[in-house]
């Protein structure tokens, strides 16, 4: 157990996926977690499924908490930090999971020394197998970033990172589940064409992404040795590498990449200023 009041201003679905893995693997009770949300609706529910306390009060929340996850939408910000402000305790962490909001627009916002830790999570968080990215800000210490990994690492895994380099999280992991879901529907595809059930081949697609990936993760082989492993002389897998080969499977994927990194760059950008004004 952590021992600390967890506060999360803002309950959607990755704050939701964060408490759960904070009870399931017993980092935290129920009684150590306050929810705050605009929706009544969303607060009962949390508060049936796993005995938190809610609130109405997002100053309230804050004034109670040694953790304030700020999980509100980004648009957001510019009304919840003046709340977490005026009622921020000086040892108390703030931990944003927002996008695009820079460690340095929201000290801005809240007194002088303020510890802030800013992390990128992605949507498999879910079903406790995300990937998040956690950057430091001015004066968050290193115990910070232990307890901060020690939350991310209940839904998945984390890796601690330079800021600067938070926006290549998001074009990777933060947007990769929308390129893995496009590859699996594509295979999907592939199975109806060569005349499987949409059914049997939708199944087969996902659970052949997801095997491969445990396959990776389980040997921490290179995925180039994994990869040779399947494709014998004058077979099939050759075969079918070829012609993702000629289409520039490769070239795309890693352009996507950085598309998205761009973007999330210019985003982050632009809300940062308006936060900053």
């Amino acid at each position: 157990m952590l021992g600390k009041t967890i506060a999360f201003l803002g309950a959607g679905n990755m704050a939701g996926a964060l408490l759960r893995g904070l009870l399931a693997q017993g980092i935290a009770d129920p009684g150590e977690i306050l929810c705050t949300d605009v929706r009544e609706e969303r607060l009962a529910e949390l508060h049936t499924k796993y005995g938190v306390t809610t609130l109405s009060s997002n100053r309230e929340a804050t004034q109670r908490a040694d953790v304030v996850v700020l999980a509100t939408k980004p648009q957001a910000f510019d009304r919840l930090l003046p709340e977490v402000r005026a009622a921020l305790k000086p040892d108390t962490l703030v931990l944003s999971i927002a996008a695009g909001i820079t460690c340095k627009a929201i000290e801005g916002h809240l007194p002088a020394g303020a510890r802030v830790v800013r992390a990128m999570p992605n949507t498999p968080a879910i079903v406790d197998a995300g990937a998040t990215g956690i950057a430091m800000g001015t004066n968050a210490t290193t115990g910070d970033i232990v307890l901060a990994r020690k939350l991310f690492d209940g839904i998945g895994i984390s890796v601690v990172l330079d800021e600067t380099l938070i926006d290549a999280v998001t074009g990777l992991s933060g947007s990769g589940p929308a390129y893995i879901f496009l590859i699996i529907e594509a295979l999907s595809d592939a199975g109806v064409k060569v005349g499987l059930h949409r059914d049997s081949a939708l199944l087969l697609a996902a659970q052949t992404v997801f095997g491969s990936a445990k396959l990776l993760l389980e040997t921490g082989e290179h995925p180039g040795r994994l990869k040779d492993m399947v494709t014998s002389p004058g077979g099939t897998a050759i075969a079918g590498l070829h012609t993702l080969e000629a289409g520039g499977l490769r070239t795309t994927l890693i352009n996507a990449v950085e598309t998205a990194t761009a973007r999330a760059k210019t985003l982050g950008d632009e809300m940062s200023k308006k936060l900053e004004t």
